[in-house]
Parts: structure tokens; sequence; C-alpha cells
């Protein structure tokens, strides 16, 4: 039997334009002896489909797509990932199609209603296994959750099937692929038939897909593994025997955590801006650690022509700064300029001037210098059309350490599920790569610049400390007793969780981004902003 397993990167709600090239891919696909070709979870739509799926004519457009795909399907058995209207009901369904036509459908039937998954809103569940037959062998179909759920993976297997396909959509976050790994060998050996798992690639706003898709045996052991963050169109050629399946391994380098964290973040940042149509991007270069990333991150997933970095010194901006950012957009190649913002902060301040007389200056000034950035960014984003990037990074939004309509102004924000000592990190390996970020940006303490000989280190705790703090609390979910209990000054636990819960009304206001963890501010977690809720147990 061979299979073509369709690593595929599709564009949500785009029915034409993703039914187009999975026509592209049935026809190589068939050119190529494929007996099976396996396309992901709702590939036809694309995924999250959200509130597209409430549409009155989404069942015209997937019925009008399917019969479009269907047409060009002659030799080979097609599963395609696609959302099916039935009557009242909506259904998370696999196509399988042969001769021309649909000739059998499955229905999701374990929905998924937890973190970024919002199923049971859209969809009702299925009931009953699907098998089809290919090259004489059974093969049961079933989708994403269905696997992480023993009861339909187990049914399938029963009925007879041979070996189990299971389409999915599956995110990616820094510990899913150990994941899956585990849950795929537990569930083949559990029922002792072989498991292909086909998995979306791309990224869809706070989203990024992975790809890795695999493919277990009976015993659990892998034996092919996609490339991670790009699209593929791999043909397995597979024995299915009376012990399982064999074939020749066919396994794809796996990327270390850190190198995995940035090619999310680079596919993120493609993919929004393509996806999107913009030209470009523009982003704030201050000579500090968050835009240094977040600049490398956009050249390297858009390239240095459809990259801008502005400067925009302050008289607290010190040479060495602006001698910083000024050698990193010459290393990477970018369009850079610098705006000095100081007239402008002297005309503000004195249209001001009557408002404020009797008050000291405080951080109403500090927040003043971002938000003229927030200006200049955005004005240049309305006059060239490039999408702002903010620079913003997890430790800083979680507790709030950003200016509302400063630097927090802009429609894609690139760190904003890395945490602080996540983004050295990431600022290293791009280094092994070439070094386009200066050492001094990596090796200097890390400081905002609003005011006379600031640091971070002011406001907050140092950041491998805050950083295990966040993590524990928004990530695991532990307590702020819990999080004292494990060794943490309660005076420094009991401040930062109550920051984070104060600044939900930020976050709320802050642009979307690429979600890399296990817990992202956003769709992952949703906090009221109005509440009573004291830190404790």
């Amino acid at each position: 039997m061979k299979i073509l397993v369709a690593q595929f990167n599709p564009t949500v709600g785009d029915f034409e334009g993703n039914a187009a090239r999975i026509q592209q891919i049935i026809k190589e696909g068939q050119s190529n002896d494929a007996d099976l070709i396996v396309f992901p979870e709702l590939a036809l739509c694309g995924y999250p489909p959200e509130d597209l799926l409430l549409r009155p004519s989404i069942k015209l457009r997937v019925e009008r797509s399917l019969a479009e795909i269907s047409s060009v399907v002659n030799s080979s058995t097609v599963v395609l990932g696609f959302p099916r209207r039935k009557g009242d009901k909506t259904f998370n369904a696999a196509a399988v199609i042969e001769g021309g036509e649909v000739v059998a459908t499955y229905h999701k039937r374990a929905l998924p209603n937890y973190r970024v998954f919002d199923e049971k809103r859209y969809f009702d569940a299925g009931d009953s296994s699907c098998l089809v037959e290919v090259c004489g062998h059974q093969v049961g179909i079933t989708i994403c959750e269905d696997l992480w759920d023993k009861h339909p993976v187990r049914e399938t297997a029963k009925a007879g099937a041979e070996l189990i396909v299971n389409i999915n959509a599956s995110p990616f976050q820094t510990k899913k692929h150990q994941q899956r790994v585990e849950l795929l060998a537990s569930q083949a050996q559990d029922v002792g038939v072989p498991i292909l798992y086909t998995n979306l690639v791309g990224g869809q706003d706070e989203l990024v897909f992975d790809g890795d898709s695999m493919l277990v045996d009976s015993a659990g052991e892998i034996l092919y593994q996609a490339p991670w963050f790009e699209e593929s169109k791999d043909i397995l050629d597979v024995a299915v025997t009376p012990n399982g399946i064999e074939m020749p391994s066919e396994i794809s380098a796996i990327p270390e955590r850190i190198e995995a964290t940035y090619q999310a973040l680079v596919l993120g940042v493609r993919d929004y801006v393509e996806k999107n149509g913009f030209p470009g991007v523009v982003l704030g270069l201050s000579g500090g650690i968050d835009s240094a990333v977040t600049l490398a991150v956009a050249v390297d997933a858009l390239g240095a022509d459809r990259v801008r970095a502005i400067m925009m010194p302050f008289h607290y901006t010190s040479d060495l700064s602006q001698d910083l950012a000024s050698q990193q957009a010459q290393n990477m190649g970018v369009h850079y300029r610098s705006i000095d913002i100081e007239s402008i902060f002297d005309v503000f301040s004195s249209a001001l001037e009557e408002e404020f007389e009797g008050f000291p200056v405080d951080v109403t000034e500090q927040n003043m210098q971002a938000r003229i950035r927030g200006v200049i960014l955005m004005a240049v984003s309305n006059k060239k059309g490039a999408l702002v990037l903010t620079t913003g990074n997890k430790s800083e939004v979680a507790v709030g350490y950003s200016t509302l309509y400063g630097d927090m102004a802009g429609g894609f924000d690139v760190l904003k599920d890395v945490l602080k000592t996540r983004v050295y990190e990431l600022a290293e390996w791009r280094n092994t790569l070439s070094p386009v970020i200066p050492e001094e940006v990596i090796t200097r303490p890390p400081t905002a610049e609003l005011a006379p000989d600031q640091i971070d280190q002011d406001s907050l705790p140092d950041y491998p400390e805050l950083d295990q703090i966040l993590e524990a609390y928004i990530e695991q979910d532990l307590s702020a007793t819990e999080i004292i209990a494990l060794g943490f000054s309660e005076k420094t636990v009991i401040r930062m969780v109550r920051l984070v819960d104060l600044n939900e009304y930020k976050r709320r206001q802050a642009p979307i981004g690429p979600r890399i963890s296990q817990r992202a501010f956003g769709r992952d977690r949703r906090y009221p902003i109005t509440n009573g809720w004291k830190p404790g147990d």
C-alpha cells in the first residue's frame, strides 16, 4: 500500500484556494501510484474556522468544494477533513473519496473543549466507527481528539481495522511532540494496530501547527517522522502483514526545544503576514534583547527587504543602545531609520503643562515616551501598509511591564508567549546560525531607558526568579501558597501573582502573538477583568 501523507497548510475560510491546492496534491499522488492519500483535520476550511461555521453559506461552499475535489479522484482513496452540515447538526468530519464521489463519511466522536479548543460550541459528536477497504486491507478513520479518548480507537480496532488513520489539527507547544509520541505508542500497543498520525502545518492567528506527522507500528515504534514547520507530501511504501506493517524507516530530524520555538515564531509571523496580505512589517528597534530577537525572527520569516526598523531615541537613550540598534540593522540588511522623539515630547509636555501643574514627574512622563513611539510606528504602518510588530515578552505582558497604547500598540507580538529567560536563549541560538545580534545586546542589563539609569530589576525580581513564578502560576496553575512552598519569597510571589491578575485589562487590548507554551494568554487563559479574587490557596 502506497500512502501519501499530505502535511498541509490551509488558509482558514479559503475554500476555493484550499480546494485547488488539495486537487493538485491528489493529482501528484495519483501520478505516483498512491493508493491512499491522507489530508489533516478540517484541511478543506482550515483550523479553527470558529464562527465561520455559523455562516448560512457554509454548507454550499463545502458541497461545491467537495464536488470539485472528488472530480479529480480516480485511482486513489482520499481521506479529507471537512466541516459537514447535516440537518440541524454540524460535524467535524472526514470524507472518504473514491472514483469521483464521497463513499463514506466519519464524524469526530471526541470533541475537545479546553485550552485553545472550543469544538462543542460548533460541532455535534459522532457515534460510530468508519472503515474503508484499501488494497484489500481495512483502514479505520479517526480524528484528532479521538486518539486521546481510548474508546473511538478501541472500537475502530474491534471493528476490524488493520491500520488506523488519525487526522489532526494539533497546535504546537514546546512539550507536544513527546506527548504525541507517548500517546501514539500507548494507543497502538493497547489495540495492537499501527496508527498513521497526519497533522496540519502553518500559522493561524495565535496558533502554530508544526506538522510532526508520524506512523507507528503496532508496538508503538516510529517508522515515519515528517519534518516540522513545513508542508510535505511524503509517499510511504507500506507492507500490511498479519503482524502489522513494515516499511523502510523515514525519520526526519527532530529540532531541539529552542530551535523548535524559534521555528514556530518564524512560521507564525510568516503566515500571519502572508495570509493577511501585508507587504511587510515595521518595528521599533531599541538596542535591547526583545526587539533584537523580534527583528531576527521577522527577517528570517519575510526577508530583509520586507522589514523596517526604527530607532526612536530620547535623552535617556544611551549611545550604546543607538549603536547596537544600528549595528544589528546593518547586520541584517533591513530598512533602518532613527527618528528623535525629544522635540515631540517637549510639545506634548508644553500642551499638558497647565493640566499637570502641581503634580510631580512620575511614570506618566515615561509612558508618554512609549506612546509617542507607538504613534510614530502606527503612522509608518498607515502610510506604507506595514504591520507593526510589538516586542513585549511574556514576562512583561504577564505583570503589565508595558505601556498601553505605547509599546503595546501594534498588530502582532512575536514574543507574547516567550518568557524573558527564553528570549535570551533564542538570541544565543540564532547567533549560532550567523552572528546577527550584537553580543552586548545579550549581555547588557535589560532596561526600558524611560528614566535616568533605569533597569528592569528596579521594578521586577531578577528574570530567572520571576519566570519560574510565572511559569508555575500561569502554565501549571499553581496557587500562590503552592508557589511559596517551593521556596520563593512570600512577598514577591503575592506581588507578582497580584500583578498578573490586575493586568488582565491590558492583555485584553494587546495584539495577538504565536502560542508556544502549554498556557498562553488569550485563547488559553481567560480571566475576568473585574473580579474580587485574592491571591492565596
